[in-house]
């Protein structure tokens, strides 16, 4: 199978689809690899380095899409890269279409690309390991990159995040019990901060409170969210349904009830955003201010320590895109890991829930 790893194209995402050791374990298995010139500079990947592990260079990201039968991205495809696609390719990345503008969609469907979402590929025990290391990286950033909006240079109320002898600590409340939730929770633990974390699953509680005894649980209802979000002075937003938009657990109203230059982080914003207000920001123009508060929207937060990011990524993600390519188009529906990620196929979509009430969450490149 010919695969393609083309550069990435989104403002400030540094991140590439494939690193140099995953292009050798690709070629060792019989696959050509076309790597885009300097796809992977800015994660420290030369493309000597890639010819090294058996890849050809190719001098444009068209190129990199036409001769590909398989299309190794991060982030989902702006409009012009879905118009290099070929008809029948197979299309992986992080490709959140559930918050996507429908005409991107349409381009799948009428190509007939068979689109592998990696935040939907799922383990035997339902987990989702291609997501996991991006989940742990985006906790943990939100936490460093809180105590920094909380600056008064940055906009915040002057707040230090653990506080002083004699000063409290900032309230920092966390929606959402899972992997970003948990990292986030371990990182303002670690700053000093008193955490609040609410889930709707009381089990994805009993297991954070287990791992930080000192943090205050509750059940994810409107009374409880109203009440934290006031007295917060962080808000982060870490909830995901996969394969579906991210449900709006903080309203407008609620947002107007915070203390003045608090701090909203949508970790949620690849899925649409959690919170009313919410809508995508870039690395170069984070920080938007509504209502009187500082929200933080970016949406490939771990673009920002790419290096990081793409070793941790490949780690996970290399045993199922062996697969992938083994398998090819008409396999993946065979695969029981696979197939929970395939969004559109044969000119239909798949596990792929669309909620229509909602603004769309694309950030509007083309």
């Amino acid at each position: 199978m010919n695969i393609g790893i083309p550069k990435e194209r989104r403002p400030f995402e540094c991140r590439v689809g494939l690193s140099p050791a995953g292009a050798e374990i690709l070629t060792q298995n019989g696959h050509k690899v076309f790597v885009e010139h300097e796809a992977g500079l800015e994660a420290g990947f030369s493309d000597a380095d890639y010819e090294r592990a058996g890849a050809h260079l190719v001098y444009s990201t068209e190129e990199a899409f036409g001769r590909a039968d398989l299309v190794l991205k991060v982030s989902r495809p702006l409009k012009e890269e879905l118009d290099w696609l070929r008809p029948g390719t197979i299309l992986s990345g992080f490709l959140h279409l559930a918050s996507a503008r429908q005409d991107k969609i349409d381009i799948l469907l009428k190509k007939k690309i068979a689109s592998v979402a990696y935040e939907q590929i799922q383990a035997p025990d339902g987990s989702l390991p291609v997501l996991f290391p991006f989940s742990q990286i985006g906790g943990a950033m939100a936490a460093q990159i809180a105590a920094r909006l909380l600056q008064n240079n940055w906009g915040g109320k002057g707040i230090l995040m653990g506080g002083v002898p004699g000063v409290p600590p900032a309230e920092a409340v966390v929606l959402g019990a899972g992997v970003v939730g948990t990292y986030a929770t371990g990182m303002f633990l670690g700053m000093g901060a008193h955490v609040t974390v609410i889930d709707r699953n009381l089990a994805a509680l009993q297991r954070i409170w287990d791992r930080f005894p000192n943090i205050v649980t509750m059940l994810s209802t409107k009374r409880n969210i109203e009440r934290s979000v006031a007295y917060a002075d962080v808000v982060v937003g870490a909830v995901l349904v996969s394969g579906q938009r991210a449900p709006i657990l903080v309203t407008r109203e609620m947002v107007r009830s915070m203390k003045p230059r608090s701090v909203i982080m949508d970790v949620s914003i690849d899925e649409g955003g959690c919170i009313e207000t919410s809508r995508p920001t870039t690395h170069d123009h984070p920080v938007y201010i509504e209502e009187g508060i500082l929200h933080y929207c970016v949406p490939n937060m771990p673009g920002a320590v790419a290096r990081t990011a793409t070793h941790a990524f490949v780690n996970a993600a290399m045993s199922y895109v062996t697969q992938i390519a083994a398998l090819g188009v008409d396999g993946l529906l065979n695969d029981p890991s696979l197939e929970p990620a395939v969004n559109t196929y044969n000119g239909e979509t798949r596990h792929l829930s669309r909620l229509t009430n909602h603004r769309e969450a694309d950030d509007g490149l083309d």
